[in-house]
């Protein structure tokens, strides 16, 4: 716990949730800071912070943020109480994890194939994160990323990650068509501008540097090809090739 008074930064560098979220759940009543200054910085004290790791706790256990002020805040609510209800939950949560490990291990054994759009959660969006700021942190549609990532909040990521997978499977649906067919580059052109409305001003010379990570990265090509079916980002990969914007 903190010895002194943090600020929204500090709190933020500490748990690895946003400045945003932070003033969002002062917005909402849900984590006051212990005091404000006089230029208007949010601070605050071990208590907060105490609260504050409880809301992360019930937070990953996906109770709705109404949900877990009106826990904290009821006269009834016990700390212990809540720990124990936490780790029950926690337990459900790991039994159920085995019993679709086990299920998806079946449905492979015997050769079925399902769709599944929930192919980038948080880990898996922080790993690339950290590979792309390797790769091209200094550039300007890395820093527009970073400012477009700062705006978004917990809840979007995986919708986000949704609607680019349904885009990518109905282009999986177009695979019996010509890469050049406009229908295929109408849907090329919904993914140019997806991807410039929710990360970063997707240029035709990204667009084109995508295309070839589609299909040379292999979790990408793993992924896309989930969403679409087999071959879904080499033909992703050869409309964008003749898109007509490039």
């Amino acid at each position: 716990m903190a010895k002194k008074l943090m600020s929204v930064h500090d709190v933020a560098q500490l748990t690895g949730i946003t400045a945003r979220t932070l003033h969002h759940y002062d917005k909402i009543g849900l984590l006051k800071p212990a005091k404000v200054t006089q230029a208007g910085y949010r601070m605050y004290d071990d208590t907060a912070l105490g609260r504050l790791q409880t809301i992360l706790l019930f937070r990953e256990l996906q109770f709705p943020l109404k949900e877990i002020k009106a826990i904290l805040d009821s006269p009834d609510f016990d700390l212990t109480e809540a720990l124990a209800q936490q780790i029950r939950l926690l337990e459900l949560q790991y039994k159920h994890i085995g019993e679709l490990i086990t299920f998806t291990r079946q449905m492979q054994s015997k050769g079925v194939i399902t769709m599944n759009f929930e192919v980038f959660d948080k880990s898996e969006i922080e790993k690339y994160e950290a590979e792309v700021k390797e790769k091209w942190g200094n550039t300007k549609a890395y820093q527009e990323y970073r400012q477009k990532d700062i705006a978004r909040n917990e809840d979007s990521y995986g919708k986000l990650a949704n609607e680019l997978m349904t885009i990518f499977s109905e282009l999986g649906a177009l695979k019996h068509l010509r890469p050049d067919a406009d229908e295929v580059q109408k849907k090329i052109s919904a993914l140019q501008k997806f991807i410039t409305d929710h990360y970063y001003t997707c240029t035709n010379e990204i667009l084109h540097g995508l295309g070839e990570m589609y299909v040379c990265d292999a979790r990408f090509k793993n992924n896309i090809d989930k969403a679409g079916g087999t071959g879904t980002a080499d033909f992703v990969k050869q409309a964008i090739d003749v898109h007509p914007c490039r």
